[in-house]
């Protein structure tokens, strides 16, 4: 007779004893789908970086938002790629920009989503950086009232979130006293508060047109180096009024999630950002891994570190096959 007392086995022998065991869960509305909006080019335009997303014209991406809400997605993150630049990004806030067409073609077509409008000036800076330039570097507090009056700009169209990507340094407390003053009080803001100069964003930055003409973001963006700062910057947000915040990037960073999650009591959403979703792509297209396993497995490791929400490319796909699952639980 065996002496072995536990045996875990016993409830992952069947997919439903492993379902009822299962610790960390994913519903499709815990995911945030990124949508790029171009007022350049056609209605849809593929990106060849980021295989299965493309560029949608204002119109065409509230119909892929409608397909979204459809699928139970939990909101889309909106970029915008304007038709012209100049050194200020002043197109982030123009009333007939991107972005402004974008959410109110969504607010037409679907209303129930909630949209999030990301808020930077890179794709709209004809250099490339998060702000102004002062002497070759980025003037954080000259870039401050441009983000403000972007936010104003996407909360005025109907945006239900802003979300600050810049990392400038008190943008938060400065885009929710202009929100507040423009009648605004109730847009929320879901900070970037972590966010690392990485190498993972380069599929984005050839998608958004946004890569820098000279130097690089380390001046602004975090060292990855460092856990304590991650954390001191995400409670800086959240006393400056951030509703939730961001850890970005996404795998490279569960420690991260896990220190931010235990050091602050909003919501904490984790961005699995685009070299992560090539990288997977890359790999499966070679037959080294499963794209559909190993999709599955990184949103889980991102929940399990603590993350509540996911901003991820992946949002479509995993809404699908979550869909499905579902029905052929019902059979």
């Amino acid at each position: 007779m065996s002496g072995v007392r536990f045996r875990g086995r016993r409830l992952r022998r069947t997919p439903g004893l492993r379902a009822l065991a299962r610790e960390t869960r994913l519903s499709p509305d815990q995911l945030i789908a990124p949508l790029f909006v171009s007022q350049l080019g056609p209605d849809r335009q593929n990106i060849p970086t980021l295989p299965g997303q493309s560029r949608w014209s204002p119109d065409h991406a509230a119909a892929a938002a409608a397909e979204l809400f459809e699928l139970g997605v939990g909101a889309v993150l909106l970029f915008g790629i304007p038709s012209w630049k100049d050194a200020e990004g002043s197109g982030a806030w123009m009333e007939n920009g991107p972005v402004p067409q974008a959410i109110r073609a969504i607010r037409r077509r679907v209303p129930q989503l909630p949209v999030w409008a990301d808020v930077c000036l890179c794709e709209y800076t004809d250099h490339g950086h998060c702000g102004v330039l002062r002497s070759g570097e980025v003037d954080n507090d000259a870039t401050l009232p441009l983000l403000a009056r972007a936010a104003v700009a996407y909360a005025s169209a109907g945006a239900d979130v802003v979300a600050p990507s810049d990392m400038m340094d008190g943008r938060v407390a400065e885009i929710r006293r202009a929100l507040d003053q423009a009648g605004h009080s109730r847009v929320a803001i879901v900070s970037y508060a972590v966010k690392y100069a990485s190498a993972f964003y380069g599929p984005f930055r050839d998608a958004a047109g946004s890569t820098p003409k000279s130097g690089d973001r380390c001046g602004y963006q975090m060292d990855p180096s460092n856990v304590r700062e991650a954390v001191r910057e995400a409670r800086a947000d959240v006393e400056e009024g951030a509703d939730a915040v961001i850890v970005k990037p996404g795998m490279p960073c569960l420690d991260v999630i896990r220190a931010v999650r235990e050091a602050v009591t909003v919501p904490v959403a984790a961005y699995q950002v685009s070299g992560e979703y090539a990288m997977l792509h890359a790999a499966a297209e070679r037959g080294w891994i499963d794209l559909e396993r190993a999709m599955q497995e990184s949103a889980i490791g991102l929940r399990r570190a603590g993350a509540d929400l996911l901003v991820t490319y992946f949002a479509r796909v995993m809404a699908e096959r979550m869909a499905e699952s579902t029905r052929e639980m019902a059979r």
